[in-house]
């Protein structure tokens, strides 16, 4: 299995968003949107086989996030809602993935900040939001919010 299918495969064990109406289903169709939103929403980082990590990003409006924040919305309404076009306050960290072999070394959390850098110098980036999944995703998201200096809140 390659690279590209273990992450793939990786995002199934992790999320099963295929099986959960609420969560976002990642297709091409979403990352064509997503980048349109802004370049920086969907970064990887890849090696001689591939890619070894992805991070996703949602910018979205203060409203929505606090729609999303306290469950009036779902993930996927989250996406959809988003208008096209900013402004945005506050980007949702939406998922990161890392091949085991690779976790530890910060991957993810350096992805994440320097994607947010991107964003934030078309968009008064106000606060950072997430729905962890894991410890790991937590610990991610925490360190992200210290290392930009935004304030993160979580579902």
């Amino acid at each position: 299995m390659n690279n590209y299918e273990r992450l793939i495969q990786l995002a199934e064990d992790s999320f099963a968003a295929h099986e959960d109406p609420d969560q976002l289903f990642v297709t091409g169709d979403v990352l064509t949107r997503l980048r349109r939103l802004h370049p920086a929403t969907v970064a990887e980082r890849t090696d001689a086989n591939g890619p070894v990590a992805w991070i996703l990003l949602i910018p979205t409006t203060l409203n929505l996030m606090e729609q999303f924040l306290t469950s009036a919305i779902t993930e996927k309404e989250l996406y959809e809602r988003t208008p096209d076009k900013g402004p945005y306050g506050a980007v949702y960290l939406c998922s990161a993935l890392v091949l085991e072999e690779y976790r530890g070394r910060g991957i993810a959390t350096e992805l994440t900040v320097e994607a947010l850098k991107r964003i934030s110098q078309d968009h008064p980036i106000k606060v950072l939001f997430n729905w962890p999944f894991s410890p790991e995703g937590a610990s991610v998201a925490k360190t992200v919010a210290e290392r930009t200096g935004l304030p993160m809140r979580v579902r």
